[in-house]
């Protein structure tokens, strides 16, 4: 039943890839490539180190992860972007991807981004089948809403359920405080306060 499951899981990401480059020829050809690299760093115990690399190219979406589904986990990831809007701006992307370490599983995803008029709501969420067993299967989310009243300032309040540092809560909640110079970002993230199990984290991204 698993091997059936996965070969099935690998035809679909062999499909999505394909249709991908099959109705983006075009755009791939003429689109430039551009690269984000964040760093998330969890003041926890212990100290959590957390890289995320993307690259995109018209409609594709190619991306690698450390420490994110599990500590000593690598994961890849190859998604879909549709985008668009004036006002009112879209970015979405589903993705699949495969985890590979101390958790061995593969996962469907979706990213997405909203934004209007300063305001913005931005979700990852992916959910991990786990290759071992099905108990260790998990939800994994984190969705930030801000508002900008600066093209280099924002806040704003954030919620995230993860595997890599896990709290008596359920969803971890917090507040946020970011700030952009020149091609770098940094927001600090506030959770649990006024409770045992606060905690702060750091993101750190920039963009070439």
């Amino acid at each position: 039943m698993k091997k059936i499951f996965f070969i099935s899981i690998c035809n679909f990401i062999v499909f999505l890839f394909s249709v991908t480059l099959a109705q983006e020829e075009d755009t791939l050809t003429t689109s430039e490539w551009n690269y984000a690299v964040e760093t998330d760093l969890y003041f926890t115990d212990p100290f959590v180190f957390l890289p995320i690399f993307t690259a995109d190219k018209g409609k594709l979406h190619l991306e690698a992860r450390y420490n994110y589904e599990d500590l000593k986990t690598v994961s890849a990831w190859v998604g879909y972007n549709v985008f668009g809007g004036d006002e009112f701006e879209y970015f979405i992307t589903p993705m699949v991807g495969g985890a590979f370490g101390r958790t061995n599983g593969i996962a469907p995803g979706l990213e997405f981004t909203f934004s209007y008029i300063g305001f913005e709501l931005y979700s990852e969420s992916e959910y991990l089948f786990d290759f071992e067993s099905k108990e260790n299967n998990f939800f994994y989310n984190w969705t930030d809403f801000t508002y900008s009243p600066l093209d280099w300032l924002w806040f704003g309040i954030s919620g995230q359920m993860t595997k890599v540092f896990e709290t008596e809560l359920e969803t971890d909640r917090g507040l946020l405080l970011g700030a952009a110079y020149q091609n770098f970002e940094f927001t600090g993230y506030f959770y649990n306060i006024s409770t045992d199990d606060f905690f702060v984290m750091l993101a750190l991204t920039t963009d070439f």
